[in-house]
């Protein structure tokens, strides 16, 4: 193989390339993504969080009653589009379920049945509450804020839909 040869092919494939990629980002800008709805399900609240437009970045929306959380669903999808629900699944060390868990799945044969159209991801849920209190901690909040549980609540849904989309994006990196 020539010094000739390979610069050509080098500059050919560079060519390529740069067209493959400005056809293939030009794509992507025209697909509109919908948020996802990260769920942090517990018997007396529920902690929500939602991504921007562009699924980039998670932040904390509201915290519900768990006996409203359907109704500000139903109200939510009416206003944006939602790709998905991530709802943080409770487990222990050894992966098996809590002892929450069942009233988590419960909710969830509930999400699926009210909203069929929506896909449900699962992910693990495990140490959100104790890093969503250092968050805030982090964050400088007072005592009297810190002991605001639906707070805490809020920012655990964001915590698990953050770890949710940098997970997947994670596996997105690994096959190329």
């Amino acid at each position: 193989i020539t010094k000739s040869f390979f610069s050509t092919f080098l500059a050919q494939f560079c060519l390529w390339f740069q067209k493959f990629i400005c056809v293939n980002f030009a794509a992507l800008k025209t697909v509109k993504l919908g948020r996802l709805v990260g769920i942090d399900y517990g018997q007396k609240r529920v902690g929500i969080a939602v991504t921007d437009p562009d699924q980039i970045i998670a932040n904390g929306l509201t915290t519900v009653g768990s006996h409203e959380v359907f109704i500000f669903l139903k109200d939510y999808l009416l206003k944006e589009k939602v790709d998905g629900f991530v709802v943080g699944f409770p487990r222990q060390m050894d992966h098996s379920p809590s002892e929450s868990a069942q009233f988590v799945t419960a909710f969830i044969t509930g999400l699926k049945r009210k909203f069929p159209e929506v896909p449900v991801f699962e992910t693990d849920e495990r140490f959100t509450s104790k890093m969503a209190f250092q968050t805030m901690i982090d964050g400088g909040l007072k005592k009297k804020d810190r002991q605001n549980k639906g707070l805490v609540d809020k920012v655990s849904a964001t915590i698990i839909l953050q770890s949710y989309m940098e997970e997947r994006r994670n596996k997105e990196f690994m096959l190329w």
